[in-house]
């Protein structure tokens, strides 16, 4: 058994043996033509926990957002984003390129909220010079942050105000709502579509979820088709999903709590410039260490970092347990020689 511990990202999980067993019994059909059973009861599950009419399922969260988007905005509209956001920076401009919807984005402030004055300035006015705007997309968690719900509040009040529609990128919206105590219903709420991926905290091995009422679930499974999202016996999938919703989210607050337990071991080195933890995340912005050279010292000892925006990004998931930790910790005063 391989020695490695991967702190790079929460999708590198692997499936728990009592998953495995799950996806291996799972009762299948066409899903394509709804006859997938394991399928609908996920989709349905997932509407019902975060309180929307219908739930469809993806390959993955990168096309649950972009049917989302394309399912809210026409070509030629335009979409108002974070400029740090996934679904704007990280997701290969699939709006643009494949929904020919305009993103306008705004800059994120370190906590992850786009300012609701830069929102208003940006809705552009009805003139047949300018696209449409039609949808306001926020991130929860961004970065490890969850968004503050007085800001949803507002921001999606706003949005409505303007005759604006409203996506949630919620990729970790699990991770909010287990670490600021709301249920992911009262997060949905707001938003008019939810995404949700299963194969980040949650552990599934494939798959998200695209949440919001009936009709706008119908727009995205043609939506969905088109992309090539259409899959057949997606029920051995599904069961992971379902395993995962059941089991793994209450589970989130261990990784809460390693993370929690990492930055208090980087913190014991300020050379490493260790924030707070995010939830499951940490980042260290070094200071007069050579960054190359911390991670090579890790990957040599089969510790596995990953970086994001000019940070190192430390993610704790079910597959890192206390040794995992200790190990971190050892290693650091190995390199600093303390």
């Amino acid at each position: 058994m391989s020695n490695r511990v991967d702190f790079r990202s929460d999708t590198v999980t692997t499936p728990s043996a009592g998953m495995r067993r799950a996806m291996a019994d799972a009762e299948v059909g066409d899903a394509v033509y709804d006859e997938d059973p394991t399928t609908n009861r996920l989709e349905s599950m997932a509407a019902e926990i975060l309180g929307k009419e219908a739930g469809l399922f993806f390959p993955s969260a990168t096309q649950a957002n972009l049917a989302g988007i394309m399912a809210h905005c026409g070509r030629g509209d335009e979409y108002i984003v974070g400029q740090t956001a996934h679904a704007y920076r990280d997701e290969g401009g699939g709006a643009a390129v494949l929904g020919s919807v305009q993103p306008q984005p705004l800059p994120n402030e370190p906590d992850g909220i786009i300012d609701l004055d830069a929102i208003t300035s940006a809705i552009k006015p009805d003139d047949f010079h300018n696209p449409i705007t039609r949808l306001l997309t926020l991130e929860n968690t961004f970065n490890g942050l969850p968004l503050p719900a007085d800001y949803i509040e507002g921001a999606t009040e706003l949005a409505r105000s303007h005759g604006l529609a409203t996506h949630l990128d919620g990729a970790r919206v699990m991770n909010a709502a287990v670490a600021t105590g709301a249920d992911p219903s009262a997060i949905a709420d707001r938003f008019d579509s939810v995404s949700l991926c299963l194969s980040k905290g949650l552990g599934a091995p494939v798959g998200a979820l695209l949440v919001g009422s009936k009709e706008l679930v119908g727009r995205a499974k043609r939506i969905r088709k088109t992309l090539g999202g259409g899959m057949r016996q997606t029920g051995v999938l599904a069961a992971a999903g379902i395993f995962a919703l059941e089991r793994n989210v209450d589970r989130m607050r261990e990784d809460h709590d390693r993370a929690k337990r990492l930055a208090e071991i980087f913190a014991d080195f300020p050379e490493l410039g260790a924030g707070e933890a995010r939830t499951n995340m940490v980042f260290l912005s070094p200071d007069g260490v050579d960054m190359d050279a911390f991670s090579t010292f890790f990957a040599d000892r089969d510790i596995i970092t990953g970086s994001a925006h000019g940070k190192l990004r430390w993610v704790t998931h079910l597959d890192i347990d206390d040794e995992a930790i200790e190990r971190v910790r050892r290693a650091c005063k190995e390199f600093f020689g303390r």
